[in-house]
């Protein structure tokens, strides 16, 4: 694996060891008021990534592009702006909900991207 495969598959496993952490964390504590941001971590963050992670594996032709340089870097800013905002919006503190939105659009964005970068695979077949 290597390029923007190997990226998102290193930011796929990040991403699981900090959700894994915080669902072990709310089980210990048993205060489970962060489900939101631990559910959006494994399935946003390490479910997403891992996903795109071996479509860029699969087609390195597409890899190799600018535009899935652009995704990597739009969905791991956003994904991780989008997961700390909610952490703390959802512990009480409610200045964050513009970053929260704002990686929102973002991580939709990247999305909206990886659909313009898949498609013309996906018409080849």
């Amino acid at each position: 694996m290597q390029g923007v495969a190997r990226n998102f598959f290193g930011l796929a496993i990040i991403y699981a060891l900090c959700g894994m952490a915080l669902g072990l964390h709310m089980s210990i504590t048993h205060d489970h008021g962060q489900m939101p941001v631990h559910a959006h971590t494994m399935v946003a963050g390490w479910l997403m990534s891992a996903v795109f992670a071996f479509f860029y594996h699969l087609f390195p032709a597409v890899a190799a592009q600018r535009l899935a340089t652009v995704h990597f870097w739009l969905s791991a800013v956003s994904g991780i702006g989008l997961l700390v905002g909610l952490y703390f919006l959802l512990g009480g503190n409610a200045a964050v909900e513009p970053l929260v939105a704002i990686s929102s659009i973002g991580f939709y964005a990247s999305m909206l991207l990886f659909v313009f970068v898949a498609m013309p695979v996906f018409r080849r077949a």
